[in-house]
């Protein structure tokens, strides 16, 4: 069983960029679908990016071309590397680990998936 922690969250201006790491411990990333989610206030918990075994990406249309999900498996890391950040962008990030290998719809229910960090608080003012 796999046990996920987020970390590099903060308050950073519209138009700037923040990096996201998840540290896995107890199972290798590669072992799972990765996925980094959010949640804002008041709505529904929503799919940001995935990162399947194959090392194969999807993006959600809003972060399209702003956000960049990567995975070092010698850190046993997931990261989101977050730019040209908008405060429609603010919200609580949570990573997340899939299993079996195949990774769910990005836009289907979040509750699918199996593990699930504590989350790491983003802001972004204008």
């Amino acid at each position: 069983q796999v046990q996920l922690v987020e970390s590099g969250g903060g308050s950073v201006q519209s138009g700037g960029s923040l990096r996201l790491s998840c540290a896995a411990s107890g199972d290798t990333l590669s072992s799972y679908c990765m996925g980094w989610f959010r949640q804002a206030p008041g709505k529904e918990r929503e799919g940001v990016a995935t990162f399947n075994t194959n090392r194969i990406t999807t993006y959600a249309d809003s972060v399209k071309g702003r956000f960049t999900i990567s995975q070092d498996n010698a850190k046993n890391t997931l990261y989101l590397q977050m730019n040209s950040l908008k405060p429609e962008d603010t919200a609580m990030y949570y990573c997340a680990a899939y299993s079996p290998l195949i990774c769910p719809r990005l836009g289907g229910s979040w509750r699918l998936w199996n593990y699930w960090g504590q989350g790491t608080q983003v802001t972004v003012s204008s």
